[in-house]
């Protein structure tokens, strides 16, 4: 059941017209790994106005909130997480294209902006065509791909604060590096970014796509539920020992199981669920890639994925209490 104080204030939350909201709503169906308990509330806003309601609600009432997109880079408890979970999805993913920028809400699905500006001939977001997720997480961390981040095109980012005001930060405000931003330490709702991109060739940007999906087809894998790569790649570690999949694949890692939770024999910086896997199962299987990794060749490896732990608190997966120790 949901704590007594949340009961309390439901009520009051529905009269300040919050959007959709689901009591003790299956965490598992709002995300790609299928893993997670109940949220205590889950809450689907349709505008930055709404948004900013519950995010002062939940101050004003001390109450613990979580912001998720479609949830592709996140492990959820098994038990859930209490409090609110406030979802930024398909009900807050309002577009427009003006020359070569860019105005998008958060719950734009990332495919979907790559396609739309490709088809109006601008250039710089083919990296992002096969990144199954939402604006509002990538502007975050700063997602893509090949190296390339989403803050190399941003222009403005439009963000409630922790009060529960609306800001407007530039580029440089939101201090972007490798699948990073201030906006992550900051406890900011990113709602709405406008990027700026430069013109190209429809065609040619479609080919660039289309050879980008076909390599992740054959080298992804598509059909079990999984959160993509769950290891970081960095600048140092790529040029020391090389890439997470291959550094898992050279250590006979590929294919290892624990309970439901899979090194994808495809590619080894994936982990899937092969059925009824547990966010213990996943954890416990990061642990024992990053120790037998370390153990082979003293390298730390760390995690892309986020978890969430039953009070909401991200932080990446492997400083999870249950995976967080190397010998």
């Amino acid at each position: 059941m949901a704590p007594r104080d949340l009961t309390a204030h439901i009520q009051q939350l529905v009269r300040l017209e919050i959007g959709a909201f689901q009591v003790r709503a299956p965490l598992a169906a709002h995300c790609s790994w299928r893993i997670g308990g109940p949220a205590d509330l889950l809450i689907e806003p349709a505008s930055a106005a709404q948004v900013a309601r519950v995010v002062r609600f939940a101050r004003e009432h001390d109450l613990p909130l979580l912001v998720i997109g479609q949830g592709t880079n996140l492990l959820f408890s098994d038990t859930g997480v209490r409090g609110i979970v406030l979802k930024l999805g398909a009900r807050m993913a309002q577009l427009t294209i003006s020359d070569n920028r860019i105005l998008a809400e958060a719950g734009v699905w990332v495919p979907h902006l790559a396609r739309l500006a490709a088809r109006a001939g601008l250039t710089g977001l083919e990296h992002t065509i096969g990144i199954p997720g939402t604006l509002g997480g990538l502007v975050l961390m700063n997602g893509g791909s090949h190296r390339r981040g989403i803050g190399d095109n941003v222009r403005r980012v439009w963000i409630i604060d922790r009060a529960g005001e609306e800001q407007t930060l530039n580029r440089a405000q939101c201090a972007f590096s490798y699948r990073h931003s201030a906006l992550q330490d900051s406890g900011a709702v990113v709602v709405r970014a406008e990027l700026e991109c430069e013109t190209g060739d429809p065609r040619a940007i479609r080919r660039a796509m289309v050879c980008d999906l076909r390599e992740r087809r054959l080298k992804f894998p598509r059909k079990e539920p999984n959160c993509g790569s769950v290891f970081l790649s960095t600048a140092e570690m790529h040029a020391s020992v090389g890439p997470p999949g291959k550094i898992i694949e050279e250590a006979g890692l590929k294919g290892t199981r624990i309970g439901g939770a899979e090194v994808s024999p495809r590619h080894a910086n994936f982990i899937v669920n092969r059925g009824g896997a547990s966010a213990a199962d996943v954890l416990a299987l990061i642990a024992h890639i990053r120790r037998v990794v370390f153990e082979r060749i003293g390298f730390d490896l760390s995690c892309e994925v986020r978890y969430v732990d039953p009070q909401g608190q991200i932080m990446p997966a492997d400083q999870a209490p249950s995976s967080s120790s190397l010998p």
